[in-house]
């Protein structure tokens, strides 16, 4: 045993803060607390030894503060908004636009569909949009929920981020109307959406009964094929839940791949006990080094451990990416990392420009010239399409519950909701929950 690193973290019983430390074993690393109504709890952070922790541990050391920032009163984790002790000033921001979904998921991070409906008027949203430009906008945008496509009036929301000047936009859905619907992935494009974040969590139908409650693989299908007819990029969004999908991680992989470009990548979620959540949380959650020994065994070593790296921008140990060059032969060929060992970027800027261009889908074309030959301007738009189109992204995020949250992690996060009331929250502070389901912010 080795302790190593001290830190803060929260009881999962009353969300207290607490001293915490980091600890290695020969089985991995952990994260120790005691909370002195609730007694002591450790949770598992990483499988390998601490020599793979530190290796993994590359990241920028670029100060990001954020833009016009909140007094911090309380402290890490209850002054978000963001406050002036954070460390970066923000890169995707998720603007839920309503609580309602068509679904109700065993597993959901917003416990959607529960309590009251609550969805922000036009109005509204044109005000935090500008409350985002106000405090270091225009980001990237994930119109989120509940489910968005519930709101008949998505594509004015749309309208109205791009008249402001946001100019990426990401719809996270369950894709049930985009499947339902003809012509409704046309309309989100020709209203500014770039690309769908799809929640896509197997190739069986048993996994989504156990995750979502009910089999839905023909219609997860069904919205790629009309994203890609619509030339709208799709991210496939698995949340990967011991013992239920992950058998499933290559062949996630591999039936993205045989759909590319018009899917972009594959975004992993090991599941996180947040929210609503039916699933017990087991002694050994997945964990980094677990997603990518699953990628690599079930890929047969054509996506390979070695090839990813941590964030870069965000803390390194809450999110993993590699980026590949599909063949015309079908290989693939990993593309090299970052020196400074980031995953996309160094600074909030430029992972929001990275996300952008990997997960947008068909550009417009290439502008000609009046004789008709490509001027060269056009040519090169052109040849960076092109390439941009045979680039396959495999990334993941490992969102921090309360047995997990360490706030040195969640000071570097540029990951944010934005509330009307707290402002900008680090996704993980604004989903916190303890043991009964009450959160910080969440309401």
């Amino acid at each position: 045993m080795i302790l190593f690193k001290k830190t803060q973290s929260v009881c999962p019983i009353c969300l207290r803060v607490l001293p915490a430390q980091r600890r290695a074993e020969d089985d991995g690393i952990y994260l120790d607390k005691v909370c002195p109504e609730h007694g002591a709890f450790s949770a598992l952070i990483w499988e390998g030894d601490l020599r793979s922790y530190r290796l993994w541990a590359a990241e920028s050391g670029i100060s990001e503060p954020p833009v016009n920032a909140r007094a911090a009163a309380r402290g890490c984790p209850y002054d978000c908004g963001l406050c002036e002790r954070h460390q970066r000033k923000g890169c995707c921001m998720l603007l839920e636009v309503t609580n309602r979904c068509d679904l109700r998921c065993p597993v959901c991070f917003a416990a959607a569909g529960d309590g009251p409906v609550k969805e922000p008027t036009l109005d509204e949203i044109a005000r935090q949009y500008d409350f985002l430009l106000a405090h270091g906008g225009p980001f990237n945008i994930q119109l989120s929920g509940g489910e968005p496509t519930m709101r008949d009036d998505l594509p004015d929301i749309l309208r109205i981020g791009r008249e402001r000047g946001f100019s990426f936009f990401q719809l996270n859905t369950n894709g049930l109307r985009l499947a339902a619907e003809p012509g409704y992935a046309q309309t989100l494009k020709a209203a500014g959406l770039n690309t769908v974040f799809l929640q896509f969590d197997g190739v069986t139908d048993d996994v989504y009964r156990t995750l979502r409650g009910r089999p839905l693989l023909a219609q997860k299908q069904a919205a790629v094929r009309r994203c890609a007819d619509a030339g709208l990029g799709v991210v496939l969004v698995p949340v990967i839940a011991p013992g239920v999908n992950d058998d499933q991680v290559g062949a996630l992989l591999r039936w993205a791949l045989e759909r590319a470009p018009g899917v972009r990548g594959v975004h992993f979620q090991p599941l996180s006990w947040f929210g609503r959540c039916a699933l017990p949380r087991p002694e050994r959650p997945v964990t980094i080094p677990r997603m990518l020994a699953l990628i690599e065994r079930q890929t047969d070593g054509r996506m390979a451990a070695a090839d990813f790296s941590g964030g870069g921008a965000e803390n390194p140990y809450c999110s993993f990416h590699a980026s590949y060059l599909r063949r015309e032969d079908g290989s693939l060929r990993p593309l090299a990392r970052r020196a400074e060992g980031g995953c996309c970027a160094a600074t909030s800027d430029d992972a929001r420009t990275a996300v952008a261009d990997q997960w947008s889908g068909e550009g417009r074309r290439a502008d000609f010239a009046p004789d008709g030959a490509l001027s060269e301007t056009s040519a090169l738009d052109e040849f960076l399409r092109d390439a941009r189109r045979s680039t396959f992204a495999v990334s993941g995020m490992v969102f921090q519950d309360a047995y997990t949250l360490d706030l040195d992690r969640l000071r570097r996060c540029y990951i944010c909701e934005v509330d009307p009331t707290h402002g900008m929250v680090p996704f993980c502070a604004y989903n916190l929950t303890d043991a009964q389901g009450r959160a910080l912010y969440r309401t």
